[in-house]
């Protein structure tokens, strides 16, 4: 009988799989510093594929969309919703519409990352918890949002955001109370 793998485990090993290409960069806070249950997701990643930011959301975003333009594969770390909730204007207004904008000339493709934050053993108040998953499935038609609920669909959904080519980017939800529970 096969064990089932952990949540953590396979965040881990799906950073890893992402180094390996050479287009991706990770960007965000407390992604070359520790700081967050995601850092230690990223302990084996390559030095030189992490950049450190500033705790400045829509910069980052802003960052992110023109490392895409440029032909890279950013994976944009947003530890929780309620901090990706700072860059909706970058993702909203311009990611999600820069194929409706350039008549299909542009298709970026990006990697977002976030989390529900984790609200066990400690509650961190209800300006860390959000989950905004079905307002960005409504909000965004050319990113697609996916909830990872399961150990099992983490590897899948971060192979399929890397190695897709229909032109969408992707948005990957994790659950912080998972990292430890699952």
């Amino acid at each position: 009988m096969a064990t089932r793998p952990k949540y953590f485990d396979e965040l881990k090993r799906s950073m890893e799989f992402l180094a390996k290409d050479p287009r991706t960069l990770f960007l965000g806070q407390a992604v070359e510093a520790p700081g967050t249950a995601m850092s230690n997701t990223l302990k084996d990643v390559p030095q030189e594929k992490l950049l450190e930011l500033p705790v400045d959301e829509e910069m980052q975003m802003g960052m992110t969309n023109g490392l895409a333009i440029a032909g890279q594969v950013p994976i944009s770390i947003f530890p929780r919703w309620n901090f990706l909730l700072l860059a909706v204007n970058q993702i909203v207004n311009h990611l999600d519409k820069f194929p409706l904008m350039s008549n299909g000339g542009y298709r970026p493709k990006v990697i977002l990352r976030t989390g529900i934050g984790s609200e066990r053993p400690l509650h961190p108040q209800h300006q860390h918890v959000g989950d905004f998953t079905e307002a960005f499935r409504l909000m965004c038609g050319n990113i697609e949002v996916i909830r990872l609920d399961e150990p099992e669909q983490i590897f899948p959904a971060y192979e399929k955001a890397l190695t897709r080519t229909d032109g969408m980017s992707t948005l990957v939800v994790e659950w912080g109370d998972f990292y430890s529970e699952k």
